[in-house]
């Protein structure tokens, strides 16, 4: 049976009332179509507000952005690994800093899948699947793609095609945004079948969208000093689909149309393209490239396919830094901490001084159980990066589960200064004043704890003790006060 005819076997478009109705036979694709169906209700609130040249204004945009987030991490997983979102940060913050249109501040994240895919989500969220990051050779290929989407955010072409679903109704308005920003095969279908309620209607971007993206792309490319030649060589790596190993379409081909005449525009561009010298800041993130791509190879591909690569490597060179590193976390991740620690052992050996693998030999023998052995690594990892929130927070537990309640709290303070704070930095500061006898700082710090879980009927019982054990301490007690005023309704 053919994927088309899979997909015809569980969906089914029937007509109700007037209206085209997409029934799902079994729950194969639920997720996805839940996913849809999602986005289709936040836009439906947003897209007949504004009779503007846009869909939406950019206060509305910027909203939507910001409840799309909020799918987005519920239907993906999103890499959580503090050096790869620095380096995607950073090479994103570089990007846009010579950006004229800044409608949003922009936001990168990395989707931790196989896809080869891309795409700028409303109100400057830009995604990138770590699939598509592997396929790449150089940084200027990534470089020129992230580019692109930031050309199609700055243009507002999400809003357009906001404004232009107007005229064909929400259905084909739903299925036309879940296509420009998700694609893949799902995506594609039920696109295909809600044509029908629109014949008018483009699949995601139209051409023209993809050309001017394409020229805004070239243009903030070159302004930050990569070759904008990146994004001809990624498209033909994505168009032959080779890394997929398969005859499928990649799922940034079905949202991001090409063919030949966009590629002679691209050439037609590069004919007087003259580079610039690197900047500073170009030479360090190219520096920096291979490592983010071991990271994302160790933690986001396939662990065996992961291991195979990484050997491959080693027979040539044993003493590999990239290599040994990549297998370190390889091996972390499958809790086999003796091989682990050796390969880390083997990469800091080559480079004594890199902070990703200070943190991870210890992260790796914390996770062991073997705290005492993890400080010493942790602390090097600090001495360098006094902002890394993930080495801040191991060191903390580190020192909580040898008894030196002081330190773990001086650091789990620092936490609280660098936003966002996460939940469990509150929890442990409870757990380390109360293993002190300082209850009254333990209650207040699980009271926090539980007023960001919205556990309310908790969090105003610790709140209550923390008060009725202050003392004669003001400045706890307003702070305790002006916690509770905070508080919603009860859970």
């Amino acid at each position: 049976m053919t994927e088309t005819q899979i997909f015809n076997s569980q969906f089914r478009l029937v007509r109700v009332r007037g209206y085209l109705i997409l029934k799902v036979k079994c729950y194969f694709y639920i997720k996805q179509v839940i996913f849809m169906l999602c986005l289709f209700m936040l836009l439906s609130n947003l897209s007949f507000v504004t009779p503007k040249a846009f869909g939406l204004s950019i206060e509305e945009e910027r909203r939507l952005g910001q409840q799309f987030l909020g799918q987005i991490r519920g239907y993906f997983e999103l890499v959580d690994d503090e050096s790869a979102n620095q380096f995607i940060t950073d090479l994103g913050r570089y990007l846009t800093m010579p950006l004229e249109t800044k409608p949003f501040p922009f936001h990168f994240y990395i989707i931790k899948d196989n896809t080869l895919n891309a795409f700028a989500a409303p109100g400057g969220h830009i995604f990138v699947f770590s699939g598509l990051i592997e396929a790449m050779d150089n940084l200027d290929e990534l470089a020129s793609v992230i580019c692109h989407e930031l050309g199609h955010v700055t243009a507002r072409h999400i809003s357009q095609r906001i404004e232009q679903s107007k005229k064909i109704g929400f259905a084909t308005m739903a299925a036309i945004l879940a296509g420009a920003l998700i694609g893949g095969e799902i995506a594609g279908a039920v696109m295909t079948g809600a044509m029908a309620a629109g014949m008018q209607a483009q699949l995601s971007y139209s051409r023209n969208d993809e050309r001017q993206a394409d020229q805004l792309g070239f243009k903030y490319t070159k302004l930050a000093s990569f070759n904008p030649a990146g994004l001809i060589s990624s498209l033909k790596k994505i168009q032959k689909g080779q890394w997929f190993g398969t005859d499928r379409v990649p799922a940034y081909l079905l949202t991001h149309p090409t063919g030949p005449e966009r590629m002679s525009n691209l050439d037609a561009m590069l004919t007087h393209f003259k580079p610039d010298p690197p900047t500073k800041e170009t030479i360090q993130l190219r520096k920096r490239f291979p490592l983010f791509k071991t990271i994302l190879r160790a933690e986001c591909m396939d662990s065996q396919e992961a291991e195979r690569l990484f050997l491959l490597d080693l027979k040539k060179n044993p003493s590999s830094f990239l290599s040994n590193f990549g297998l370190g976390i390889v091996y972390r991740e499958r809790s086999e901490y003796d091989r682990a620690i050796r390969h880390l052992k083997i990469a800091l050996k080559e480079d004594p001084a890199s902070t990703p693998v200070l943190r991870n030999l210890g992260e790796t023998y914390h996770m062991a159980g073997q705290d005492r052995e993890a400080i010493p690594f942790l602390e090097k990892a600090f001495d360098r990066d006094g902002q890394g929130r993930s080495t801040i927070f191991l060191l903390a537990l580190s020192y909580e589960n040898l008894e030196k309640y002081e330190r773990a709290i001086q650091l789990l303070k620092k936490l609280t200064y660098l936003k966002p704070v996460d939940n469990e930095v509150y929890y442990h500061l409870g757990l380390s004043y109360g293993r002190q006898n300082k209850l009254a700082l333990a209650h207040y710090n699980f009271g926090i704890y539980f007023k960001k879980l919205r556990k309310t009927q908790k969090a105003k019982f610790h709140f209550q003790k923390a008060d009725s054990l202050s003392g004669d301490n003001p400045a706890l007690k307003k702070k305790i006060r002006d916690a509770i005023k905070g508080l919603g309704p009860s859970q």
